[in-house]
C-alpha cells in the first residue's frame, strides 16, 4: 500500500504478533506487523495518525543508509573460509587463556546477532565480526564464553565480563553502533 508522504508500506499478517508493529529498516523499508485479531482496515487506520512518526524515522534512516553506502562501498567481500579460521583460533585463544569450554562452534552469516550461546553451551558466532576491530571481536567473543557459566545479563554475568576486560558496558557501546544489517 502507498501512503502519502512516507510511500510503499508493506502490511504483513504476522503470527507472532501480539499488537501492531510498525518497523522501518534502512534496506527494507516500512514494514506493518498486523497481528491475526486485527483487520488489515483496523491497521491502516491505526497506521495513518502515526505518520510524523514514520517520516521522522525515514528521514533519520535515510542518514544511515548514505553512511553505510559510503562505508559499504569500501568493504572486501566476505571470506568464510578465512573469517571462520579467525574466529575459531581466538575462541580458543580466549576460552584456554581464561579457562572456559564450550561444546561446539558455528561460524554463520546471522541477520541480527554477533553471537550467541545455547543452553548446551554451543557458541555461534557471526561471520560479519571478522569487519570489526580486534576489540570488538575480543568482546562478543568473552560474552559467549562468559554465557557458558552465567546464562542471563545479570548483576554476576556484567562483573566476570569487567574483570576480564576492564569496562565491559564501554565496549559494549562502541559495538551497538554497527548496525549488522548494513555490514
Amino acid at each position: 500500500m502507498e501512503i502519502e508522504g512516507v510511500g510503499p508500506v508493506l502490511f504483513e499478517r504476522s503470527k507472532r504478533a501480539k499488537r501492531l508493529n510498525i518497523s522501518i529498516k534502512p534496506l527494507k523499508g516500512v514494514r506493518v506487523a498486523v497481528p491475526h485479531w486485527l483487520t488489515f482496515q483496523a491497521a491502516m487506520e491505526t497506521v495513518q495518525p502515526r505518520v510524523d512518526w514514520i517520516k521522522k524515522h525515514q528521514i533519520r534512516l535515510e542518514k544511515v543508509k548514505e553512511k553505510h553506502e559510503a562505508y559499504s562501498s569500501d568493504l572486501p567481500p566476505l571470506d568464510k573460509k578465512r573469517g571462520r579460521e579467525k574466529l575459531v583460533r581466538r575462541l580458543d585463544e580466549l576460552a584456554i587463556k581464561y579457562r572456559f569450554s564450550y561444546n561446539r562452534v558455528f561460524i554463520r552469516n546471522q541477520k541480527t546477532r554477533w553471537g550467541s550461546c545455547s543452553s548446551k553451551n554451543n557458541i555461534n558466532l557471526n561471520i560479519k565480526l571478522t569487519r570489526l576491530s580486534d576489540e570488538l571481536i575480543d568482546y562478543v567473543i568473552l560474552h559467549e564464553l562468559v554465557h557458558t557459566i552465567i546464562k542471563n545479563h545479570g548483576k554476576t554475568f556484567w562483573t566476570t565480563m569487567d574483570s576480564l576486560i576492564g569496562d565491559a558496558k564501554a565496549v559494549d557501546s562502541k559495538l551497538k553502533k554497527y548496525r549488522l544489517e548494513l555490514l
